[in-house]
């Protein structure tokens, strides 16, 4: 039998064992007990799981510190843009190359302007007329057309207090207009029906035609006028003055010289276009660009005619002033 010291030592552990720590720690067997020997078959299952779980609970601690401790992402930087506000009505937008300096001047394109340019030049110095004002017309007057005459007719007392001039060869007057854009098939209509209209060796300032302007400065009815150019008044609204009279005048002023070049600008718009046709003649235009028209007329002082017979007729059931009136509105 063995002795009292020799049991209580623990069996004795195979050097081939792997020295690892045991999970769950083996108490001595009190005497009297049976010693319980589980398999190592039964064993491995047991093991395998508590590592799996392990693995498991390691990486899910991994996961929520990551989370919690890293910074937040950096979002890219928010960039503003200006959105730019819509070109008020009546008024276009000026291209780098135009002659002007912001767009609330400009009223020719470049193309227009050239035109305009050439027409002003092949004729300089001249007697120059222009119906209307923008500050991009004073380099005709003060450069292409210095040694000539310029005058300006503008009845909108807003441009004439900003106009800055110091030329002796250009005057500014200013003038009124008393008729509306919306009484223009009216005004046409009763042109076409009175002998008053018509072309005679009578002066305008005592015309009887509601066309004619009767008031405007002495030297504009005296002067023999090379170029005459239609601007103005405002024509783009019903109650806007409109072009009619300054179309007309302009015709009767143009026949009663040599050779007068007569551009008229806006002929997209329905006055515009149907007055030039009816004062200036389809036959006479000579050249254009965009919405500008340029008429050469000769001296017609013995004619009462002012354009030939034409086969383009106005009739009222077409509705001329309404499609006056929405094209306008």
């Amino acid at each position: 039998m063995l002795s009292q010291e020799t049991a209580k030592m623990p069996p004795q552990v195979s050097q081939c064992h792997p020295n690892v720590t045991p999970l769950v720690q083996l108490l001595p067997l009190s005497r009297g007990t049976k010693k319980t020997i589980v398999p190592k078959k039964k064993l491995i299952p047991v093991l395998l799981f508590l590592l799996s779980g392990m693995s498991i609970l390691r990486l899910l601690k991994i996961f929520v510190f990551t989370s919690f401790s890293s910074p937040p992402l950096a979002l890219p930087p928010t960039h503003l843009h200006k959105c730019s506000s819509p070109t008020p009505a009546g008024f276009k937008k000026a291209s780098k190359s135009q002659p002007v300096s912001s767009a609330s001047d400009a009223t020719l394109t470049e193309k227009e302007y050239r035109l305009l340019l050439n027409i002003i030049s092949a004729r300089a110095p001249c007697n120059l007329l222009i119906f209307g004002f923008e500050p991009q017309y004073l380099n005709l007057s003060s450069s292409i057309n210095a040694g000539g005459t310029t005058v300006f007719l503008e009845d909108n007392p807003e441009k004439l207090a900003t106009i800055k001039t110091n030329h002796n060869n250009t005057q500014i007057y200013r003038v009124e207009y008393r008729t509306l854009a919306r009484d223009a098939y009216k005004l046409l209509k009763h042109a076409r029906q009175s002998l008053g209209c018509a072309l005679h060796s009578g002066s305008l300032k005592k015309s009887s035609c509601p066309l004619a302007l009767r008031k405007l400065p002495r030297e504009v009815y005296k002067q023999q006028w090379d170029v005459v150019v239609v601007d103005g008044p405002s024509g783009d609204t019903p109650d806007a003055p409109g072009r009619m009279t300054a179309i007309y005048t302009a015709s009767v002023i143009a026949r009663a010289g040599n050779m007068t070049d007569v551009v008229v600008h806006d002929v997209d718009r329905m006055i515009e276009k149907w007055f030039a046709w009816e004062f200036l003649c389809d036959e006479n235009l000579v050249s254009s660009k965009g919405k500008l028209w340029n008429f050469r007329i000769a001296s017609k002082s013995n004619s009462t005619e002012v354009c030939p017979a034409k086969t383009i007729l106005i009739e009222p059931s077409i509705g001329f002033n309404s499609l006056i009136t929405n094209t306008l509105t």
